[in-house]
């Protein structure tokens, strides 16, 4: 299967258990990787025959924005959902990462993979 990288997306957003992470927008950032078949849009050269990474990210970037959940756990399955919705899409995989959520590391992330049900 062929791959689709979206790498190093910043969005900002409320996450957190701490009341003080529910009442301050905080940096997250995602890489995804689309598992879909490239090769009609690489021979065709044409865009409606592939995966618009632009409307993808667009999709995470409002679910992020406009959402507070407690867990990167929960956002990551939320992305992985929007993501599996689109159209020739047939999995995911999601590291997202949360700078300085614990002290002396760079950051804390979680990996998840996920397919569409058939």
């Amino acid at each position: 299967m062929d791959k689709i990288y979206i790498r190093d997306l910043s969005v900002r957003t409320l996450i957190g258990t701490y009341e003080w992470e529910q009442e301050h927008k905080q940096d997250l950032i995602f890489n995804i990787e689309l598992r879909s078949s490239l090769r009609e849009a690489g021979i065709a050269d044409d865009l409606d025959r592939t995966v618009n990474y632009k409307e993808v990210r667009d999709k995470i970037v409002k679910l992020a924005e406009d959402s507070s959940y407690k867990l990167i756990e929960a956002l990551a399955e939320s992305t992985a959902e929007t993501c599996l919705e689109f159209e020739g899409i047939e999995s995911v995989k999601i590291t997202l990462d949360k700078p300085g959520a614990l002290r002396y590391a760079k950051s804390v992330a979680v990996e998840i993979e996920r397919f569409k049900q058939k």
